[in-house]
């Protein structure tokens, strides 16, 4: 089952960062990744995805997934195996001691997994949704703080509170 599931991951990846129109296409972008299956597999695969057909901007007709929106297409092609290594994250916003992460679609079980295992005392516990994770934290400590602590688990959280940073020290200076 663990095999079916990183299958249909790198499936995912691949249909939502490459123009793909034919099955063999697929099955060969498959191959790069290192999954080999036949192609009555691919189509069965295809199908629990609810794996469709529409046209490209550029006309041609290429597989997409299910409200495709949700799966930015990226211009830059990475192993899916290196992309699967990143927790998912996109953003996290907080209400009182209650924080929402959003992360990309299908990486919100997983984060809370890691989460939820991560051995730190100020999270209370999670509860995932498809690319939702609704965090509950002790009372009594910052948002600065948590996102410090989550940092440890969700490296590219570090990134954003930098940028944070920056826009206040920004907006501070405009004035």
């Amino acid at each position: 089952m663990k095999i079916k599931n990183s299958r249909l991951e790198a499936l995912k990846m691949l249909l939502s960062n490459l123009e793909l129109s034919s099955q063999d296409e697929v099955l060969k972008a498959l191959n790069k990744q290192g999954f080999k299956l036949t192609q009555a597999t691919l189509s069965r695969d295809m199908k629990q995805l609810k794996v469709a057909k529409a046209a490209s901007t550029s006309g041609k007709y290429i597989y997409v997934l299910p409200s495709e929106t949700t799966y930015k297409r990226v211009t830059t092609s990475r192993r899916t195996v290196d992309v699967r290594k990143r927790s998912g994250y996109l953003s996290i916003r907080f209400a009182g001691h209650l924080a929402i992460i959003k992360t990309r679609p299908g990486c919100a079980t997983s984060l809370a997994y890691e989460l939820d295992n991560s051995d730190l005392p100020e999270i209370l516990g999670t509860i995932a949704g498809y690319d939702t994770v609704f965090l509950a934290t002790k009372e009594g400590y910052n948002h600065r703080e948590i996102l410090r602590l989550l940092s440890y688990v969700i490296p590219e959280i570090e990134s954003d509170r930098q940028n944070d940073v920056q826009k206040r020290e920004d907006h501070v200076n405009m004035y």
